[in-house]
């Protein structure tokens, strides 16, 4: 019942912000309410209260005791959705498939998977040393099994 009746009223401040999204939303058996949201431009502190209070000022507390907690995807959290690659272009990620992992720049995200540039050092084709050259690699969704923002500092 209490799932449903968020859901509902998640659905709805989603549809009035078209720029938020769901990537995740629990409801444990002690009644916590878990809504995880990204932004196509990020996510701020004013749109978790939003959907916060889109949440909160909708259930009634007399007939049910809940906790709710609003965030967004921490740095360090994988990336789950595609849309959540198209905010992520120009950056560089860490991409893992079943045979390799990827490090390298995302240059393009479509509904089928994502593009990744790098610079890699290979020998000369003719002569001693080595040159720097460009490559880049599709990956489709269906082939990744975790995709991180690498951090700088």
């Amino acid at each position: 019942m209490l799932k449903e009746e968020v859901k509902s009223r998640l659905d709805q401040i989603l549809l009035e912000n078209p720029s938020l999204f769901l990537i995740d939303f629990s409801v444990s058996p002690s009644q916590h309410i878990k809504v995880v949201i990204d932004g196509d431009e990020g996510v701020t502190l004013e749109d978790c209260m939003k959907v916060s209070r889109a949440i909160e000022h909708n259930l009634d507390r007399e007939s049910t005791d809940f906790s709710l907690e609003v965030t967004s995807p921490g740095a360090t959290e994988p990336l789950e959705m595609p849309r959540q690659y198209t905010k992520n272009i120009g950056r560089k990620l860490e991409v893992k498939t079943s045979e390799t992992t990827i490090t390298g720049t995302l240059v393009s995200a479509s509904a089928e998977g994502i593009k990744l540039e790098w610079k890699a050092r290979e020998p000369k084709p003719v002569g001693k040393g080595k040159t720097t050259v460009l490559k880049s690699a599709e990956v489709p969704f269906t082939d990744i099994v975790k995709a991180n923002v690498v951090l700088k500092f």
